[in-house]
């Protein structure tokens, strides 16, 4: 369809990957999670934050699984249904796996949101799925006060294949495979002033599937990975410093941004998620002297289904970098480095 119906953003207090509970919010409440140990076949549960569970069959054979969802980034349903559905598939290449199956979560104002309107948002989800090999076998639904939409996504890989935020090494190079802007974008169409350039390049990005995480896997030089999603670029990076007790450092000047991003940050186009991350980091993020608010919210911009950010082998960033380009993310560029010391991020420019 060519225009919604209804303005989907507008039955929603938040959208996209804007809607996660802020990290220090989240920690509190797994706080008192009961332990995973007695599951010695629960390779990743809730430890450290990883973006899917894993669960060891046997020898040869993981199960990875994750649910994602949220409310409209955007108003076009189709659009938001492809959103939705990459931003959700994405939990299962971050951890080195491949997708086999989705069901999908759906809940909706029916007396608002008109049944064609629900439709196209699941057809959007579907067609994600599609270009992911995968089908929605199944799902759930519920009349909601606010729309929401997402899956509940199962893959597979073999042991050596899972990859984890908590296993970088001192020494590694960091690559960040999408631009950074997602939240900045849709703080502008909100209000109206995202431009149709700047729309269709929010739905590249937000639709482009990390399927370069399950090729990356079969690398021993890649030893970490995660997807920056809505605890901003920052957050992020300080779950994979935190599990690897380790520090990292990023170069502010080598963060890939969407073409618009500055411009409209300094304009003061910024979400209210991204002052929520920059709250719950404490004090492990060192920034620049006098670093602009601008600057400071992109780092913190929360990433409604963002990049991969890599962790690998200094020696073997440029030839990994280039892979990943020429696997269908230009964007893809490396920005800092891991090493030993108190765990943390120290921001340079």
């Amino acid at each position: 369809m060519n225009a919604p119906i209804v303005r989907l953003t507008s039955l929603a207090h938040g959208g996209g990957c804007g809607c996660k509970l802020a990290p220090s919010v989240l920690q509190e409440l797994l706080a008192g999670h009961p332990a995973a140990a007695p599951y010695r076949e629960l390779l990743v549960g809730t430890e450290t934050g990883d973006d899917a569970a894993v669960w060891q069959l046997d020898d040869k054979t993981c199960i990875v699984a994750t649910t994602d969802f949220f409310m409209p980034v955007v108003d076009d349903p189709h659009d938001f249904g492809r959103i939705a559905a990459t931003n959700a598939i994405s939990d299962i290449y971050a951890m080195g796996a491949k997708p086999i199956m989705a069901l999908a979560i759906l809940g909706m104002p029916l007396d608002k949101v008109p049944i064609e309107v629900v439709r196209e948002i699941l057809k959007g989800g579907a067609a994600v799925c599609a270009a992911a090999g995968i089908p929605v076998a199944g799902g759930h639904s519920i009349d909601a006060p606010e729309p929401i939409y997402g899956l509940a996504v199962i893959g597979v890989c073999r042991p050596e294949q899972v990859r984890r935020n908590r296993t970088m090494r001192a020494g590694d190079a960091l690559i960040l495979t999408k631009a950074i802007g997602v939240g900045i974008y849709s703080a502008a169409l909100k209000k109206g002033e995202l431009g149709g350039d700047g729309y269709a390049e929010m739905i590249a990005s937000t639709t482009l599937l990390n399927k370069v995480g399950t090729t990356l896997a079969d690398d021993p030089a890649v030893h970490a990975v995660t997807d920056v999603t809505g605890f901003g670029l920052l957050g992020h990076a300080l779950e994979m410093a935190r599990g690897s007790k380790l520090s990292l450092v990023l170069r502010l000047p080598d963060l890939p941004l969407l073409k618009e991003a500055e411009r409209l940050a300094r304009r003061g186009f910024i979400t209210g998620a991204s002052g929520r991350n920059w709250s719950s980091y404490d004090d492990a993020v060192a920034l620049p002297k006098d670093l602009p608010d601008w600057q400071r919210a992109l780092l913190t911009d929360p990433q409604t289904s963002g990049g991969l950010l890599v962790a690998c082998e200094a020696s073997e960033a440029k030839v990994l970098l280039q892979r990943i380009v020429d696997a269908g993310n230009p964007s893809a560029h490396i920005i800092g480095h891991a090493e030993a010391g108190t765990p943390g991020i120290r921001v340079s420019v």
